[in-house]
């Protein structure tokens, strides 16, 4: 069968490119809304920023809004939840971050530095060196936008429970350990440095 026989096939590429750069927003707006729910929850903000949360995860994931849900949460339960958003919006960072240095280390490599490239990767000339840093960034930014991908939908998850939803029990396990696993590979990254 050919790609045109099915329209799911032509708009793959593009559904990947879409949920990448949403889950690209998405995980850069944790941490300052996180911070923005732990300052503003214990005097009386709690509403507020559960709609902001859920306005998040509807305009820039695209999901679909939740039905109105029986109950509310409380102040508690909207602070735990800031808590376990700015656990994920830091180990974001991460990927994040990787993907900073692939725009300037990889796109803009010979831009931000003059050289000489004698010693680069892909050198000596700066067209070479370039060239071999932008090849080299390709895998480890699509790496990044996967794991910005799978933050985003555990926040995601993690957003749905204060519609009111139960959470599988692998939740907060699984955010706990992507926090350790973020701490363990910044930890390593600056003694590699």
């Amino acid at each position: 069968m050919s790609a045109t026989a099915h329209p799911i096939n032509r708009s793959r590429p593009y559904w990947l490119v879409r949920l990448a750069g949403r889950s690209l927003a998405y995980c850069a707006t944790l941490v300052p809304v996180a911070l923005l729910t732990l300052v503003t929850t214990p005097w009386g903000g709690a509403d507020a920023a559960v709609a902001r949360w859920r306005t998040l995860r509807t305009g820039l994931l695209g999901a679909p809004p939740t039905p109105a849900p029986g109950r509310r949460p409380g102040p508690v339960a909207v602070l735990g939840h800031a808590l376990f958003s700015l656990l994920l919006g830091v180990v974001a960072l991460l990927p994040l971050g990787v993907e900073l240095l692939m725009v300037l280390r990889g796109v803009l490599y010979g831009i931000v530095d003059p050289g000489p490239y004698d010693n680069s990767w892909g050198g000596p000339s700066r067209a070479g060196a370039w060239l071999a840093h932008f090849l080299v960034g390709l895998p480890m930014a699509a790496a990044g936008l996967a794991a910005l991908i799978g933050i985003a939908a555990v926040h995601q998850r993690l957003t749905r429970r204060l519609d009111g939803e139960r959470s599988p029990l692998w939740l907060i396990p699984t955010t706990v350990l992507m926090a350790l696993a973020g701490a363990l590979f910044f930890v390593a990254w600056t003694h590699q440095i």
